[in-house]
């Protein structure tokens, strides 16, 4: 008798795919990055500071932690919440994984009011 070929195993038995923790990972950073490029005082942040991400994996579940530096003055919870909802959306839907957990750290915040203080006060 042949031997059933691997399309034809039950899904049980057919294996599984494991994405490492480091990819979703830089997914969240990267569909961070998405959010930020349009959001209000983007061109305050230097280019170099793109959004950071760690994850912790259980199962099929990734908890979360996004750290952004902003631009400005900007409405930082608004912000926060936007790039929150789309990480959330985004990386369950590229690795099939639940994402009950994003959390939003703000490393820095850029202002140009600090840019033109490293100018020097004229009194």
């Amino acid at each position: 008798m042949a031997e059933a070929l691997p399309s034809q195993l039950p899904a049980g038995e057919r294996g599984g795919l494991r994405i490492a923790d480091r990819v979703v990972a830089k997914i969240a950073a990267q569909v961070a990055g998405e959010v930020l490029s349009g959001a209000p005082g983007a061109e305050l942040v230097p280019r170099d500071a793109r959004p950071h991400a760690s994850v912790s994996l259980r199962k099929d579940t990734a908890r979360l932690r996004i750290t952004l530096e902003l631009g400005y003055p900007v409405d930082i919870g608004a912000v926060c919440g936007t790039v929150r909802g789309h990480v959330t959306r985004r990386v369950e839907a590229l690795t099939g994984m639940q994402v009950p957990e994003v959390a939003v750290e703000i490393e820095r915040l850029h202002s140009a009011a600090a840019r033109r203080g490293d100018e020097g006060r004229v009194r």
